[in-house]
């Protein structure tokens, strides 16, 4: 009996080692395909427009499809080792930035400790390429300390993170937040950029932020964000000032980090999980990551962004996030 009482002790040891011991994030190795060799960091953590849902497909989707390795982070409880997008402290797995080829960022007003922060500064300091998504305008709330320039209202960066690397800040919704939905339109002359090439229909729910064209300098704008009077596709652009002039959506820029070296910046305002049911958005995102690596002469005339296993991504909002989700609930298991 004695024996038996030790064997199952062994056991369950070394099944609460395994559970303890499992990665807090998601790592898609990559098939064939033009990225093939290259890794991207894609780094959730918003409490409302469920980058916790919308990252991972948009991994399977540039692993399965076009061959990048992708490194999924999210913001987790330390105590359960669950997904907690409520928790701004928390986003383990930083590390993988030093080695990255491109970081995508959709966190919102985080506020992580030094020994995470450090290593975005150092990827930012590097002056390497940055895909920033919806919130991620405000991805930064630090308010002191070694990386206060990254908060959004930081002294020492005007506009912090936000409008000194992606070229915007928060500066508010533009259309009526959950009852205005957005329709991307190409800017006249933009139509000829490989970002855009084949992104014919590009709709989401989520609302057109602030974001004033062509201020400030130095950006390119690709798309503009024309509010629909209601929560579909089919519905009618809002008439009168909304439209007119309407608010830049996705855009391209460079920044020069520490090292003078120029990394190149595609930030586009849509982004929410709900908004990536849409195949142009989701063609618009993962040709910005072949231009962001330097692969724009690969992008195809129609990138497969065909999704990658189910996707029914919960509607965004406040405390909506589905609980008890681990990391490892996201792994690549159908193509």
């Amino acid at each position: 009996m004695k024996h038996l009482i030790v064997v199952a002790c062994v056991i369950l040891a070394g099944m609460t080692c395994k559970v303890s011991a499992e990665d807090p994030w998601v790592v898609y190795e990559g098939d064939e395909g033009p990225g093939k060799g290259l890794q991207v960091v894609l780094i959730s953590g918003d409490e409302e427009y469920r980058s916790e849902e919308a990252l991972p497909q948009l991994g399977k989707i540039l692993s399965a499809r076009h061959g990048f390795k992708c490194t999924v982070l999210f913001a987790i409880d330390p105590g359960t080792g669950m997904i907690n997008p409520d928790n701004v402290r928390n986003i383990p797995g930083l590390e993988a930035l030093q080695s990255a080829d491109l970081m995508v960022i959709a966190t919102r007003f985080r506020i992580l400790p030094d020994e995470q922060m450090k290593y975005v500064a150092e990827y930012i300091n590097a002056g390497k390429p940055v895909i920033g998504m919806r919130a991620g305008v405000v991805s930064f709330a630090n308010k002191g300390g070694t990386y206060e320039r990254f908060g959004w209202k930081s002294k020492t960066w005007k506009g912090g993170f936000g409008l000194k690397v992606l070229g915007q800040t928060w500066m508010g919704h533009h259309g009526r937040h959950g009852r205005e939905s957005t329709r991307g339109v190409l800017v006249p002359g933009a139509a000829g950029d490989p970002i855009v090439r084949g992104c014919e229909d590009v709709w989401g729910p989520t609302d057109v932020y602030v974001s004033r064209h062509p201020c400030p300098p130095g950006r390119k704008v690709l798309m503009l964000g024309q509010v629909l009077a209601g929560m579909k596709p089919t519905d009618k652009p809002v008439e009168g000032r909304k439209n007119n002039p309407m608010m830049a959506m996705a855009w391209t820029r460079t920044y020069e980090g520490a090292n003078g070296k120029t990394g190149r910046v595609f930030t586009t305002t849509m982004g929410a999980a709900t908004d990536f049911e849409s195949e142009g958005l989701r063609r618009l995102v993962v040709n910005a990551a072949y231009w962001c690596v330097g692969l724009e002469a690969e992008i195809p005339a129609k990138s497969n962004v065909e999704l990658v296993g189910e996707y029914k991504p919960l509607p965004f909002g406040f405390g909506k996030y589905k609980k008890g989700v681990r990391p490892s609930d996201h792994a690549l298991d159908k193509k």
